[in-house]
């Protein structure tokens, strides 16, 4: 049996994301690189420029273009944090609550469909994607390490480490 799960997982990432970019734009009127940028705030408490920057995976000079574009579209408030410093608190306004709300549910309804089309479960599909994404982010462990870190550090097939 071919390996090629983590291509497929790349394909299937990637066609999500332009499925859900072209529906945004056009009923919505937002990309949806901003669309996740908004409910990184919302739902995954990225309220400072640079956790919204590490939750995307992207520089903090791209969030803060982003960021700028954003509060000029009335979705999103920045301001500097009352503690002092330099941090930029983000928070979303009424507009981009309703927006997350709304268009999160609607992406969230047809994910949900097209698993259940395929012949899959949900709860199950969505169980072992939430153990996948723990794993990335180093909060589940196997034998003391990450599981992302075992099997990066694994012989690829020919029997030497990939680099």
């Amino acid at each position: 049996m071919e390996h090629d799960l983590s291509r497929n997982l790349h394909v299937l990432t990637a066609r999500l994301d332009r499925a859900a970019d072209r529906l945004l734009r056009s009923q919505a009127g937002l990309s949806y690189a901003r669309f996740l940028a908004l409910y990184m705030v919302g739902a995954w408490e990225a309220d400072t420029q640079r956790a919204l920057a590490a939750r995307l995976g992207v520089t903090e000079p791209s969030v803060s273009r982003m960021i700028h574009a954003l509060v000029a579209s009335g979705l999103l408030e920045a301001g500097g944090d009352p503690a002092g410093g330099n941090r930029h608190l983000l928070r979303l306004t009424a507009a981009g609550s309703e927006l997350v709300a709304r268009w999160g549910s609607e992406l969230e309804q047809r994910l949900a469909a097209l698993v259940d089309d395929c012949g899959l479960s949900y709860q199950s599909y969505a169980e072992n994607t939430q153990r996948l994404v723990a794993a990335v982010h180093g909060d589940m462990a196997l034998e003391g390490r990450s599981i992302v870190a075992s099997a990066m550090s694994s012989p690829s097939p020919g029997g030497r480490r990939e680099t």
